[in-house]
């Protein structure tokens, strides 16, 4: 099955690549590989998820917070690669939590991102991965999701 056709199953739509909020690109192809910016939890134009895990939101928030951040990372990949249908593999996504002092679950608000693309990518979506508590992200944003695929 398509990957296209998996995340149709899934009731997933990926969008046109959010507009960047500085002076960036969504994402740049080099070789076989294609590495996203950091990628925030936009729907529709609008920061869904604002705040400080462990101190506004829940885990299960930052969850569904991280979740969107994938699904705008595959959007970026999308608009430089044209379909999903040419991801060899997911090689490594890196999630950058805003945590509230002593907060300490980063791993499993990042889980999101991961089973997301776990379920879209069966195999070919394990990845390396790293999960980071910081102070503050742009925006305000709860959560910020990169990430770095290889193309066929």
């Amino acid at each position: 099955m398509s990957y296209e056709t998996k995340l149709k199953e899934l009731g997933i739509t990926v969008p046109d690549a959010p507009k960047p909020v500085a002076a960036y690109v969504p994402a740049v192809k080099e070789g076989n590989y294609v590495y996203t910016s950091g990628q925030i939890p936009f729907v529709a134009g609008e920061l869904k998820f604002k705040g400080k895990l462990g101190k506004d939101l829940t885990v299960e928030q930052g969850y569904d917070a991280a979740k969107t951040c994938a699904i705008n990372c595959l959007a970026a990949i999308k608009s430089v690669i044209g379909s999903l249908d040419n991801i060899e593999q997911v090689i490594k996504i890196v999630g950058f939590v805003s945590s509230a002092a002593n907060f300490v679950d980063q791993p499993k608000v990042i889980n999101g991102a991961s089973e997301l693309v776990g379920s879209i990518f069966g195999k070919a979506g394990e990845h390396a991965r790293s999960a980071v508590g910081v102070a503050e992200l742009p925006l305000d944003a709860a959560v910020e999701v990169e990430m770095i695929v290889k193309v066929k």
